[in-house]
């Protein structure tokens, strides 16, 4: 009778007879399982912590730790709860049998056994296991894109609920309505460009386009200048800039570096209210560049840093937790620049106050020229004024005096 074709897999047989380890491993090794052998129990156990196995073949009558102890320090271990157990016995004894299943078997073969029934039951296991763990995976990355727009949508729609408020409160001046007019709009193109993004993230056809990606980190700093400066204008404090004369490219999307920068940005509105923010470039190691984001709030408490970029941990530093934030903010930002090759961290500011730094690897200017031209003509469309700071800034101070 033909075997079925097994999906290759990761097999652990533990049976204290030498003879039966030869028979068994020969076996699944020959229809492609890489198997792993252990004489008892306890050899077993040490071997599950680094192995995870999508199948374990286990006799159940053995001395030292038998199948019955083994499985039993199993459940103690939540990474191993769901893991198959095909259990091998010598008769079918009715009261082993209910016994087995009683400590978490799924299956179990006779000795001596049939080829075509142990690999029939072997694949069966495996192949279920492998199945449920894909779409687990599968469920996992959907929710993590709904908790990556439903986030990164915050801020464009936070940005068009001021604009939005300062024009319903009729007490904006007249020059500056049109700023707020293209805040709203601008922010909306966001959104609706963070959606298209995520929607590009699941064809496969464009990753490649990512992966050649490369940004100016002058034209992102003008951005948030630009997205952000009226925000700290109205509430009396300013966001300040220190560039180099140098124009740097970093590789990593326009966009995707924007969603990180602004969630620093709006982590500092939020946690320090009262702080001007300053936003800085400078060299970092060899072949590296690093985009700085300060302010001189109150910081993050030292026992309270190492959890700064762990999803869902909300830090309710200094008070300033109201409730509304999902904890995802840091987490998904150093995920990003983390799959970039960069890095993400934090750091207390000499003097007080919180400083994260966004280090992203260089690139070559060509890679990014194409994006800089697009970007002037933006600028010019949008009304920006010439450099008129010594090379600064490509905004008009005049126009973000603040």
């Amino acid at each position: 009778m033909p075997y079925s074709s097994p999906v290759s897999g990761r097999i652990l047989v533990v049976d204290d007879q030498p003879a039966n380890l030869r028979v068994v491993s020969s076996l699944l090794s020959r229809h492609g399982y890489e198997v792993t052998t252990a004489a008892d129990g306890a050899e077993a156990l040490a071997l599950l912590s680094d192995l995870r196995p999508d199948l374990l073949l286990l006799d159940m009558l053995m001395p030292n730790m038998d199948g019955f102890a083994l499985l039993g320090e199993i459940k103690q271990i939540p990474e191993l709860l769901r893991l198959p157990v095909v259990f091998l016995t010598v008769a079918q004894d009715r009261d082993l049998l209910l016994r087995a299943f009683d400590a978490g078997a799924v299956d179990y073969v006779t000795k001596p056994f049939m080829p075509e029934e142990l690999l029939a039951r072997v694949n069966a296991h495996v192949g279920l296991k492998q199945t449920r763990d894909r779409l687990e995976r599968i469920a996992r990355e959907r929710q993590e894109l709904v908790n990556l727009v439903a986030h990164d949508l915050k801020n464009p729609l936070s940005s068009i609920w001021f604009a939005s408020d300062m024009l319903l409160k009729g007490e904006t001046k007249p020059e500056r309505v049109p700023r707020y007019h293209r805040m709203i709009h601008d922010s909306a193109e966001d959104a609706l460009g963070y959606i298209r993004r995520y929607l590009e993230t699941q064809d496969t056809s464009r990753k490649g386009e990512a992966a050649d990606s490369a940004t100016a980190l002058r034209e992102v700093v003008d951005w948030l200048v630009d997205r952000y400066a009226l925000q700290f204008e109205d509430r009396g404090v300013s966001l300040q800039t220190r560039l180099p004369s140098a124009s740097p490219m970093v590789a990593v999307d326009t966009l995707v570096l924007r969603q990180v920068a602004e969630n620093l940005i709006t982590n500092a509105i939020k946690y320090a209210p009262s702080s001007s923010v300053d936003i800085s470039l400078r060299g970092g190691g060899p072949g590296f560049w690093q985009l700085l984001i300060e302010d001189r709030g109150p910081g993050i408490a030292r026992d309270l840093q190492h959890a700064l970029f762990r999803p869902f941990q909300r830090l309710a530093h200094a008070g300033k937790d109201d409730g509304r934030s999902s904890g995802l903010g840091l987490s998904l930002a150093k995920q990003i620049i983390v799959n970039l090759g960069g890095q993400l961290w934090y750091e207390d500011r000499e003097g007080g106050g919180a400083r994260f730094i966004i280090a992203l690897p260089e690139v070559a200017a060509e890679r990014a020229r194409p994006t800089a031209a697009n970007y002037a003509a933006r600028s010019r469309t949008r009304g920006f004024g010439p450099v008129k700071n010594g090379g600064q800034c490509a905004i008009s101070p005049c126009e973000f005096a603040l």
